[in-house]
Formats: structure tokens, sequence, C-alpha cells
């Protein structure tokens, strides 16, 4: 892991050389909880186990609009 720059609010990114990581470039404290892996992991969860989306939103604590997104972008890959 290597530094990557800054990001618009001046957050340090951060670059894996790993090959096998998934992702590239990542920030380490995020402003913003829909932004973090583990909320996306919990978003798909509870999808699978039958939670709505305002539901899901509330639970997690960020907005409707994040949960709609990131199911799009599960179900298209």
């Amino acid at each position: 892991m290597v530094k990557h720059g800054k990001t618009a609010e001046g957050k340090q990114r951060y670059k894996c050389r790993n090959p096998e990581c998934t992702r590239h470039s990542f920030v380490r404290e995020y402003s913003y909880r829909g932004y973090l892996p583990t909320v996306k992991q919990q978003i798909c969860e509870m999808a699978l186990n039958g939670g709505g989306i305002r539901n899901t939103a509330r639970v997690l604590k960020i907005s409707p609009t994040t949960v709609l997104e990131e199911l799009k972008k599960r179900s298209s890959s």
C-alpha cells in the first residue's frame, strides 16, 4: 500500500500494489458511511434476506439512493 494523492476534501488516498486486491485505490477514513466496504456488504446481505430499501437505509444510517445504486451495481455484474 502506497500513498496515491489526496481527495478533494484533503483526505489521503492510497493505492494497493497487491495484484490480488479487488480495490486499487481507496481512502481509509471516508466522510460518508455509504462508501465503506462493510456497509456495501451489509446492503447486499440485507437485500438477500428480504430487507426493503428504506428499511436498509434507516438501519445503516445512509441514503436510500445509496442503497439503490449499490444494488444496481451488484445486479449488473
